[in-house]
């Protein structure tokens, strides 16, 4: 989402130098796509661990140019897992096809799921991001261990950007393999139901109580004080949450009409992803029993809690 004042102190001076092997840390070389979006920055990182035996994770968008440079990075050597940190396309889009090249299996949280199911009403705008019928051969879940080339990390559930979404945190290591749950150019989208604010919440609380500090994002640069800026991350959210109360609290209102409040300016498909933002924000107000929310075929009303 594009910055406010209160935002947290991003960071967009990024060199992605897209489809070059970059080393990030020991045993760890980054590869970044040709994918650069609104949504996406400089493109999707992908990362590929270890020197003998080999696991690429987050494989990125369905790109020929992408597969080739990742495959020119492996250069031949076994790759012993393609890894996933969520199922959005532009991390798992290329999957099959380096799964086919290299006759590796795929780790992952599961095929793509939605945070709760859809609402009587309601249409999910980001349906077509996430891939619903990518399963894993080995399924990862919260606390799993994983070796790879002599190199362990712990498996971190991660979710509220989407509720399959792990990082991998290294152990031996001071960093986090963080996935689209923490990225330093910008606040992740946590867009319901795709998304759901407590879970991300939650999950910020998980990564800061970890001891590696240094995140490797999916996208844009590292992120050298990661407890520091993820502290940062849940203050923003919860301004947003104060925001959106100072809004309901003057009246019944849309959902609508809070979003152009809240995020003034928004145009086109940011201002989709305001509106579906607003309302993970509106839910988990509402959960808390701090205002009322009501649908209709004429969409969301935002009340004041009698």
């Amino acid at each position: 989402m594009p910055a406010s004042s209160a935002s947290p102190p991003y960071d967009r001076s990024f060199d992605a130098r897209v489809g070059e092997a970059v080393d990030v840390a020991t045993g760890v070389v980054r590869v970044t796509a040709p994918n650069a979006s609104a949504y996406t920055f400089t493109g999707t990182n992908s990362f590929i661990v270890g020197k003998s035996d080999l696991a690429v994770v987050d494989p990125g968008p369905d790109d020929e140019k992408h597969l080739h440079a990742l495959l020119k990075t492996i250069g031949g050597r076994t790759v012993v897992a393609v890894i996933l940190t969520h199922t959005h396309r532009d991390h798992s889009g290329l999957a099959r096809k380096l799964i086919a090249e290299t006759g590796a299996p795929l780790w992952s949280n599961g095929p793509h799921r939605l945070s709760r199911p859809l609402k009587p009403f309601e249409f999910n705008p980001f349906g077509r991001a996430g891939d619903f019928t990518l399963s894993p051969d080995r399924h990862l879940s919260d606390g799993d261990r994983i070796e790879i080339d002599g190199k362990n990390f712990r498996v971190v559930a991660t979710p509220g950007h989407c509720a399959n979404h792990l990082a991998f945190a290294a152990e031996g290591q001071d960093f986090v393999l963080m996935g689209d749950h923490v990225m330093g150019w910008n606040s992740t989208v946590v867009a319901t139901p795709d998304g759901n604010l407590g879970d991300y919440l939650a999950s910020l609380e998980k990564v800061i109580a970890l001891p590696q500090s240094r995140y490797l994002p999916g996208h844009g640069g590292e992120i050298v004080d990661g407890r520091a800026y993820a502290r940062a991350l849940k203050a923003h959210r919860l301004m947003r949450n104060g925001q959106l109360l100072e809004v309901v609290r003057r009246g019944p209102t849309t959902l609508s009409a809070a979003t152009r409040a809240v995020y003034p300016g928004l145009s086109g498909k940011f201002a989709m992803a305001g509106k579906q933002t607003l309302l993970s924000h509106a839910e988990y107000l509402a959960q808390r029993e701090e205002i009322e929310l009501g649908r209709s075929l004429l969409g969301i009303r935002l009340l004041p809690r009698l």
